[in-house]
């Protein structure tokens, strides 16, 4: 069976394009972060570990003497080296004979599933990165009150109030753009404790939520929900100012014709996440029983 054109631009010149489109869809914390280019596979870049400069005695900034020398003060980076990572999976052999009987949706359903399969992947190592592996050593640190599913004593709103403010205190900067990342599982956490527990507080605001199940926004972050995000655990954040996720080789897509017996669509990524500034990053653990 001959192709037509619309089906030679779906298996070859634009396949690469709906791959792009397809990872659009499946990324979440991609979107949040830096997006720039590599040239090279080794990356070294430097962190910035400490937060907003103050001077400690007998130092000072303010009320100088005259003529006196300024003090010396300097902002603490650990250099890094980090190693682009290679995402890359490909379809089974569609058979010549599936292609003729349903040649289009095969190939799309493919290319859609492995491009979202690299995408989570991305997103997953970007989730560990500017969480240090849910073991934080720069990044900020809040322990939940009480686990966030507990029948009683949780305050999930004291828990992220209390990472946006370690957040400004490290930074001296507001959240402009300030996320909480939580599962789905979280949210749901979230949504049952304002709605059970402290709908009699504030009726308006649960009776809305009872009606649209969806949770927006909470306490002036942008709720973010994935299932990267690791059980037990939720961040605040602005990701924009904390990481970036550096591209060598960007989403791609192929197919790979086996004349006679049929093609496999592949599909690849190559980049590496890095955290540059750390303190604009809270992890909150313990927030499940």
């Amino acid at each position: 069976m001959a192709d037509t054109s619309g089906m030679a631009e779906i298996r070859g010149i634009n396949i690469d394009k709906l791959a792009k489109a397809y990872e659009d869809e499946a990324l979440v914390f991609k979107k949040l972060v830096n997006n720039r280019p590599t040239s090279a596979r080794e990356i070294r870049w430097y962190s910035k570990t400490s937060g907003f400069l103050t001077a400690t005695s007998p130092a000072k900034i303010a009320n100088v003497a005259q003529g006196a020398r300024p003090f010396v003060l300097e902002q603490s980076w650990t250099r890094t080296t980090s190693y682009v990572r290679k995402y890359m999976v490909e379809s089974p052999t569609i058979t010549m004979e599936d292609e003729s009987d349903n040649d289009v949706n095969l190939v799309l359903t493919n290319l859609q599933d492995l491009t979202s399969a690299v995408a989570y992947q991305v997103d997953s190592r970007i989730w560990n990165v500017i969480t240090e592996n849910q073991s934080p050593v720069n990044i900020n640190s809040v322990t939940a009150t009480a686990a966030w599913d507990a029948a009683s004593g949780q305050n999930p709103i004291e828990d992220i109030l209390e990472a946006k403010q370690d957040i400004r205190e490290n930074t001296k900067r507001p959240l402009n753009n300030g996320v909480l990342l939580v599962s789905a599982k979280g949210e749901k956490d979230l949504l049952t404790w304002l709605i059970t527990s402290k709908g009699n507080y504030i009726t308006e605001f649960t009776s809305k939520k009872v009606q649209d199940g969806v949770l927006m926004t909470l306490v002036g972050l942008k709720i973010i929900v994935s299932e990267n995000v690791t059980a037990d655990y939720a961040a605040v954040g602005d990701l924009k100012m904390a990481a970036s996720w550096l591209t060598f080789k960007p989403i791609t897509s192929t197919i790979i014709n086996d004349e006679g017996i049929g093609k496999k669509i592949r599909v690849w990524e190559l980049g590496e996440c890095i955290l540059e500034r750390p303190k604009y990053m809270a992890l909150i653990s313990n927030t499940e029983a």
